[in-house]
């Protein structure tokens, strides 16, 4: 499961080393404990998600998504949820990609503010069209609002997997760095920002995400 810990004004939250880190309900409440725990803390603050191994995220739970189909659509609203509430949390969040991020994993990365990446080994990429799934239309607002319009264009209608150096040219991510440099590269991004991780920065997010929120919390049908 995964595990928070702290260092100084940051936050480190350690997504289950050496999984795919797959949005399972227990993952996700997890998760969810280790959001309200930073948005708690008083004072400076900032959160830095990292993973360890091949994997980052690769996104949705598909094999439990297939034992519990009675379930799906309330699994998929609450993991819209989660990506909302990564979008336009006060607490400034970097997201440290060590590793594969696919999926609903990219999306939750996108949900950051700031991504580092892996330089060497490693892809983000929506492969939703390879696998024949449309994007959700949340899902779909959230990426158009991270990602320029030809980048979004590219990775959602092509399946695009980019390394880290393609993802920083793209501008998916804000820096690439050598696996041992991943999460320290975060930390020092987050660092300096945690004085501005305050109600009024959720303030100013909800307004310039007002669509995006407004969409992810359509309920699944």
């Amino acid at each position: 499961m995964p595990k928070l810990e702290r260092d100084g004004e940051v936050y480190v939250l350690h997504l289950t080393p050496d999984d795919e880190n797959r949005f399972h309900p227990d993952w996700l409440a997890e998760v969810e404990s280790a959001l309200d725990e930073v948005e708690a803390a008083e004072g400076p603050k900032a959160l830095v998600t990292a993973g360890s191994g091949k994997f980052w995220s690769n996104g949705l739970d598909l094999d439990w998504m297939g034992a519990h189909g009675d379930q799906a659509a309330a699994y998929l609203d609450r993991v819209h949820a989660l990506l909302s509430r990564t979008l336009v949390s006060p607490v400034v969040t970097v997201a440290a990609l060590n590793g594969h991020t696919f999926a609903a994993g990219a999306m939750f990365a996108l949900a950051h503010d700031l991504r580092v990446m892996r330089a060497d080994r490693g892809y983000f990429c929506l492969p939703e069209v390879d696998l024949g799934l449309p994007f959700q239309r949340g899902m779909s607002d959230l990426i158009r609002a991270r990602l320029s319009p030809a980048t979004a264009h590219e990775a959602m209608t092509t399946g695009r997997r980019y390394g880290g150096q393609d993802a920083l040219t793209a501008g998916i991510v804000e820096a690439a760095a050598p696996a041992e440099e991943v999460l320290g590269t975060a930390i020092a991004l987050a660092r300096p920002l945690a004085a501005k991780s305050t109600p009024a920065r959720g303030q100013i997010k909800q307004t310039l995400y007002a669509e995006t929120v407004a969409s992810l919390a359509i309920p699944t049908r």
